[in-house]
């Protein structure tokens, strides 16, 4: 165990992933202390985050050829994506069942859904690199289809009539990420079916499917990799000039906000990792290594950006989110070097 745990610890992979993530935050964060980035810089990073790198990183994870224990996996994941929230939402409630009123919902939305998108999905391209993107993006279907369903329902207090299921559904289906995981992932699925043209790759003509642009138009391929690049730093450094704007002092005195906090980033994803070490032991749905530290990494995100806007708009415990925000931002950060070498364990044990 004591030989495991010093060849996790020694890993410069590992090292360097933990290491970059701390580092940029930082940087990030003293970056809008000193104001050589403003507020308007800050949220500008973050759009172009989200509208830009990460659809460029979800697109391009899904340019490899297939496999059939990968896409074995993948369909696992998606299937475990709808399962974790089905199960979170009970869950949920008896983990705050002493909680009454609005303040119940609150909390059971917050927990539930974290920020996997911004704050998830760059750490797994740090650690696992494309395949772990490939599952995280996978997973997201779910969470994006509950994230604007149930979470809009709890916290609006609304009925999901037609006219709001419509606009939550295209909030889910033109969100630029879904755009680019679903065409990447339909590219990835039908590459064998489609027209295929020949490569030559080292010296060798192979057959590709014609949307396989990074193997039959590499120059158009190109900026995308720069784009999915810009990613990791790019959502590191806006989530530390984030947290260099909030008053800390009158966040970090509400003790429920830091009882909050410790349950979504680490009871969450104990929970998470109890549940598909049975479903892989009984072969109900087995996953791999990989899929499973993914789904780890997105549990122990913190709080999810869409979700804090719903309890804000309307009125819903808005001062209590803010602070469970920021605290849970902040335990995150801390946790997740945490979470990677305790799932570096996990792998070289070889238990899943």
């Amino acid at each position: 165990m004591l030989e495991i745990i010093k060849s996790t610890l020694t890993d410069q992979a590992i090292l360097g992933a933990i290491f970059s993530s701390i580092a940029i935050i930082a940087l990030g964060f003293y970056l809008r202390k000193k104001e050589i980035i403003n507020s308007l810089a800050s949220k500008v990073l973050t759009k172009v985050v989200l509208s830009v790198s990460l659809p460029a990183l979800a697109f391009t994870s899904f340019m490899s050829n297939i496999d059939g224990n990968q896409l074995k996996q993948g369909l696992n994941i998606l299937i475990w994506g709808f399962v974790i929230y089905i199960i979170l939402i009970p869950i949920s409630k008896i983990i705050y069942i002493k909680v009454k009123g609005d303040k119940q919902d609150v909390y059971r939305v917050l927990t539930i859904f974290g920020s996997t998108t911004f704050f998830g999905t760059p750490i797994v391209a740090a650690v696992y690199g494309a395949i772990g993107t490939m599952y995280a993006n996978i997973f997201n279907i779910a969470y994006r289809v509950f994230l604007y369903s149930y979470a809009f329902i709890k916290m609006s207090g609304a009925k999901m009539d037609k006219e709001s299921l419509k606009k939550n559904m295209k909030e889910v289906f033109l969100n630029p990420i879904i755009l680019a995981t679903l065409i990447g992932l339909l590219i990835w699925l039908f590459q064998d079916s489609m027209p295929q043209v020949n490569v030559v790759v080292k010296g060798k003509v192979q057959h590709f499917g014609f949307l396989r642009i990074d193997q039959t138009l590499p120059w158009l391929y190109k900026p995308l990799t720069y784009l999915k690049a810009l990613a990791s730093p790019l959502a590191w450094l806006s989530i530390g000039a984030t947290l260099a704007e909030v008053p800390f002092k009158k966040a970090v005195v509400q003790k429920d906000a830091w009882g909050y906090s410790l349950i979504k980033v680490i009871l969450i994803p104990v929970i998470n990792i109890v549940l598909l070490l049975i479903l892989n032991q009984t072969g109900i749905l087995p996953v791999a290594f990989e899929a499973m530290a993914t789904t780890v990494i997105m549990m122990a995100a913190p709080t999810a950006t869409v979700a804090a806007a719903y309890a804000i708009s309307y009125d819903r415990e808005a001062l209590f989110t803010s602070n469970c925000s920021l605290l849970s931002t902040v335990v995150a950060v801390i946790a997740m070097p945490i979470w990677i070498v305790i799932l570096q364990i996990i792998s070289n044990m070889h238990i899943f």
